[in-house]
């Protein structure tokens, strides 16, 4: 009842909340896209997007079939794997952000650790900066983070405004300079936080760097400070800061998939792992289930 193609074309529009940028992941035109978009709508009788000319948003049929969505689509695999007799092994060494170490990606390693037991999966949680690096030295074979807005570089996984945040009591005060919490060099946000003030003329101040989330997270639950950080992973116990603190605009951020210079065992099983996140890439998202 459901095309599998057009499954994929909705999880990413879904995902990047974005006709546009679903096409470019995709390699398909955006009339393409529309088209999968409407036939699955055709196909369930529900509208799963509303969308104007400035923004697109799931419908409730729509969050409903997210769900479906991906569990289609991984059983698919599962049984195109096992009957092509296609089914990855050896060792794949994946990086992933401390963004996502609070989100449900336990989830989507462990679905595709049941669907493919025969990689041994070698797991390094680090900044994006730093992966990035890593990758590019031939350290990693598969990376999930965050790119600068101005690298071409990866998969899009999803597109993501930035937000400030910080601890619902925290109060500003507007004579002082703002009181960072980021993360050290190489971090991205880090990096775009200082930038942002720069360019306002707000002054600012690193009040506590820290190489963990969690030591972040800390910091900014104890009033601290503020930080930098995606509007759909934000923290339990944090809030973004109303706009009456007169924090600059942060911008956006992508988060993708960028794969290695790999050999023939690592390129199945990266291939493998790297569909598994798009199709459950929703669920890194906080407050999507």
């Amino acid at each position: 009842m459901y095309d599998p193609v057009q499954l994929r074309t909705f999880l990413a529009v879904a995902q990047t909340l974005s006709f546009t940028q679903a096409a470019r992941r995709l390699g398909l035109r955006q009339s393409t896209v529309s088209q999968h978009v409407r036939r699955l709508e055709d196909a369930t009788g529900r509208p799963l997007f509303t969308r104007d000319t400035h923004s697109v948003e799931l419908t409730e049929p729509g969050e409903a079939m997210l769900g479906f969505a991906r569990r289609i689509l991984e059983v698919h695999e599962q049984a195109s794997a096992y009957f092509t007799g296609a089914r990855p092994g050896g060792r794949l060494r994946f990086g992933a952000s401390e963004d996502f170490v609070l989100t449900r990606l336990t989830d989507i390693l462990e679905s595709f650790r049941r669907g493919h037991p025969e990689v041994d999966l070698e797991l390094t949680v680090e900044l994006s900066g730093t992966l990035h690096e890593r990758l590019d030295a031939g350290k990693l074979d598969l990376v999930l983070a965050k790119r600068r807005p101005e690298d071409p570089r990866g998969e899009l996984v999803w597109h993501d405004d930035l937000v400030w945040i910080g601890a619902p009591r925290l109060r500003l005060d507007p004579g002082l300079p703002v009181p960072l919490i980021v993360y050290p060099p190489p971090g991205i946000t880090r990096a775009l936080a200082m930038e942002a003030l720069e360019r306002s003329g707000r002054p600012w101040r690193v009040a506590c760097t820290s190489g963990s989330l969690n030591g972040l997270v800390a910091a900014a639950r104890a009033g601290l400070g503020v930080m930098a950080h995606s509007r759909g992973l934000i923290p339990p116990g944090l809030a973004r800061l109303p706009d009456r603190t007169g924090l600059p605009e942060l911008g956006s951020v992508d988060f993708v998939l960028r794969h290695g210079e790999r050999g023939a065992a690592a390129r199945g099983a990266a291939d493998a792992l790297a569909a598994a996140i798009l199709t459950g890439g929703d669920r890194l998202q906080r407050g999507r289930g």
